[in-house]
């Protein structure tokens, strides 16, 4: 039998020893551990107060935007087409100003509309009675009032189709107004599904193009290329934004509503229209029922009170 030495037994000081040194690591590593988590909860509180920052930033922003001019020929915040489709002369709303309703002349009903390029109820109003509203707007038995808002924005796959479309009318409003009603049409037409993303700008710069003919209103296209420069930059979309504003929390002028409620909002002169969308007779009744009804309140004798309104 053979007795070990101090290499193949540690004497009790170095069994503590070792202890000591172990507990040390241990400590260490758990300052460590506890430095990094630290510097990883800061970190993480910046980037959440900086998110919440920008958020705060945007929404304030969004809800001081600057005014903005509106575009011209809808001083109403909407557009007047009448006889031939040809629209009312308007100068723009000045940034910040009030918009100013337009004149009912109790000779030639006033048929105001208030829509969103996506609404798909409006799609059928629109796909029901744009061929009536049509013959009655190029006959001047009556003018028809577009006003387009932007309510279904945040409903097109993060595009903001209702925003662009809008924008884009108003565009064409600005710089080819007797082509509004052919292209607020031809929207109508080929009107994308909600929740889906919509026309891209260039695709509603190509349905300006048709809207405005082959000729394209000047030598040069250069109507157009106003048109588009427009559409891409978003000019009007501040505008939009106000004028669906004022629509939807304003008293609507020329009515008893308190506010658009929603799309499409049809009146003829000061009523609603509150029958079926998509039965264009029930429409024509209505209109020459209210066409009568403001002749004979009114005072004017000099035209003879309208007696018909000619199908589409």
């Amino acid at each position: 039998m053979t007795n070990g030495g101090p290499e193949s037994s540690p004497t009790k000081n170095q069994r503590r020893e070792a202890t000591r040194e172990k507990a040390k690591e241990l400590r260490d590593a758990q300052r460590k551990r506890d430095l990094r988590n630290k510097i990883f909860l800061q970190g993480g509180l910046v980037l959440a107060i900086v998110a919440v920052v920008v958020g705060i930033t945007f929404v304030i922003t969004s809800a001081i935007r600057p005014p903005t001019a509106g575009p011209s020929n809808m001083a109403s915040d909407g557009i007047v087409v009448g006889q031939q489709l040809k629209a009312a002369q308007t100068s723009a709303i000045p940034a910040g100003s009030d918009p100013k309703p337009t004149q009912i002349d109790p000779n030639v009903p006033n048929i105001r509309i208030y829509v969103d390029y996506l609404c798909p109820i409006c799609g059928e109003f629109e796909k029901a009675n744009s061929e009536q509203l049509a013959t009655w707007a190029e006959n001047g038995t009556a003018t028809v009032e577009y006003h387009p808002i932007a309510i279904l924005t945040g409903r097109s796959a993060g595009t903001q189709y209702s925003l662009r479309a809008a924008n884009a009318a108003a565009c064409v409003a600005n710089y080819a107004p007797d082509s509004f009603f052919v292209f607020s049409t031809l929207l109508f037409d080929d009107q994308p599904e909600e929740g889906t993303e919509g026309h891209s700008d260039d695709e509603l710069s190509a349905i300006a193009k048709t809207a405005l003919g082959s000729g394209e209103e000047s030598p040069g296209g250069s109507t157009l290329s106003s048109i588009s420069k427009c559409i891409d930059d978003g000019t009007y979309k501040t505008w939009v934004q106000e004028s669906t504003d004022r629509a939807t929390t304003q008293p609507v002028p020329n009515s008893n509503l308190e506010k658009v409620k929603g799309t499409p909002t049809v009146l003829v002169n000061d009523k609603q229209y509150t029958g079926s969308i998509t039965d264009p007779k029930e429409f024509q009744a209505f209109v020459l029922s209210v066409a009568s009804e403001t002749y004979a309140q009114s005072s004017s004798t000099a035209t003879p009170t309208p007696t018909e309104i000619p199908a589409g």
